[in-house]
């Protein structure tokens, strides 16, 4: 009903304040977060604010939203809620993230948020608590599925990291049986005996030093193609169909949004796909699996497949000489430091005999596999939460709607 809402401004709803100073050079490692415009930027010994908070950004990325569960430290750089006047502290969270903050922009330079030009927004709310609630709930049921998902594929990734530690750097299981730690038939923790049955029991020199015995030096190079994009500016999107273009910068972000656009009419192997490795061989030197969505592929990433090889094997391979690419191209007397193709080929892996990496891909592949999975589903849940954040703050759409659309994660 229409008396549910009401029409307000949003000091009235909740009021902002200005956050902290606090030097780098006079911050303590402890348990609260230090919150910049821009998210988490370390922690201090000391808190400010009691949580669970709201800020947003005052200076230099403005508007946004951050909802801080514990007690932490806004810097001067943010607004921080000083005053939530009785309504959901969550609520108030995503009506702020709903709202154009940043074209208040003040600053003639950097930009720059005044808390007393946008406390007179005029905006509408529920009158009633429970419904600010359910609201909230509905929205942070989204928001908590894809931190969840963000968590559990750092923590997915981390294992496939340290498995490959184990079998192609320190190559444990070989050793275990040098040591006599190991009879065939039992399996060491956490991993099959089968698996272990396909390692050696002796170590050889070669030219990477002692590899097990059976293994082959493999060049990066040799192990997969790295195909470098193009410069899409040539190929602009015109009349038909056309395609994000993925450069260094959403790479870095995980997703295209706000990326320019390319003609769709590309040779094919220069469409990336969710699941696909890229690696940014100049700039910051980024390798992810990519999980945004079709896109054309930009000049300065390669898109790095294998007809041969497991994608994890690549993927992992790559992650174990970034370090040195980026020192590499740190030593560049160039404003974009890089890495040349004689750098791949001077990257060297030891390869197991294709038996014992097929037992190896049956446990690292999905592992990875759900890694970006879980990426591309967040990003599912993220386009609904934006869909669904205006229509449910405005009350366009009720909550009862809205528990429909997400039913299929609830």
């Amino acid at each position: 009903m229409a008396g549910e809402w009401v029409d307000t401004t949003l000091g009235d709803v909740l009021t902002l304040q200005r956050g902290f100073d606090l030097p780098e050079s006079e911050r303590r490692p402890g348990a609260y977060l230090v919150i910049a415009s821009t998210g988490p930027v370390g922690t201090h010994n000391q808190a400010m604010v009691e949580g669970p908070g709201v800020v947003i950004g005052r200076s230099g990325s403005l508007g946004g939203g951050q909802f801080i569960e514990g007690d932490f430290w806004p810097l001067n750089t943010t607004l921080w809620v000083k005053d939530f006047k009785g309504n959901d502290r969550r609520f108030c969270y995503y009506l702020l993230k709903s709202l154009d903050l940043a074209s208040f922009n003040a600053g003639s330079g950097v930009p720059t948020l005044n808390r007393n030009h946008i406390h007179p927004l005029p905006v509408t709310i529920p009158k009633s608590f429970a419904e600010q609630r359910a609201i909230a709930y509905i929205l942070g049921t989204l928001d908590d599925k894809i931190e969840l998902n963000r968590r559990m594929s750092e923590t997915l990734e981390a294992m496939a990291r340290a498995l490959f530690k184990s079998w192609f750097v320190d190559f444990d299981p070989v050793r275990a049986k040098m040591e006599g730690r190991w009879r065939k038939g039992q399996s060491l923790p956490g991993l099959p005996a089968h698996l272990y049955d396909l390692f050696p029991a002796r170590l050889v020199d070669s030219e990477l030093g002692e590899i097990p015995e059976g293994w082959e030096v493999k060049s990066l190079d040799q192990l997969a193609r790295f195909l470098n994009g193009l410069a899409l500016q040539k190929y602009p999107p015109g009349d038909g169909p056309s395609l994000p273009v993925i450069k260094i910068a959403q790479l870095r972000a995980g997703n295209a949004k706000g990326a320019d656009r390319a003609s769709a009419d590309l040779d094919p192997d220069y469409i990336v796909h969710d699941g696909d490795i890229l690696f940014s061989w100049s700039g910051s030197l980024e390798c992810r699996l990519w999980a945004g969505g079709p896109g054309a592929l930009n000049q300065h990433l390669f898109k790095v497949t294998s007809e041969q090889y497991p994608r994890w094997l690549c993927y992992l391979g790559i992650h174990q000489h970034l370090d040195d690419f980026r020192h590499i191209a740190a030593g560049k007397a160039t404003t974009m430091g890089h890495i040349q193709r004689h750098h791949l080929s001077a990257a060297k892996l030891a390869v197991p005999p294709m038996a014992l990496l097929r037992a190896m891909n049956a446990v690292v592949e999905p592992i990875i596999e759900a890694t970006w999975r879980r990426a591309v589903q967040s990003r599912t849940l993220a386009a609904l939460r934006d869909a669904l954040l205006p229509k449910l703050i405005s009350g366009e759409l009720r909550v009862k709607g809205a528990e429909k659309a997400i039913g299929v994660i609830a």
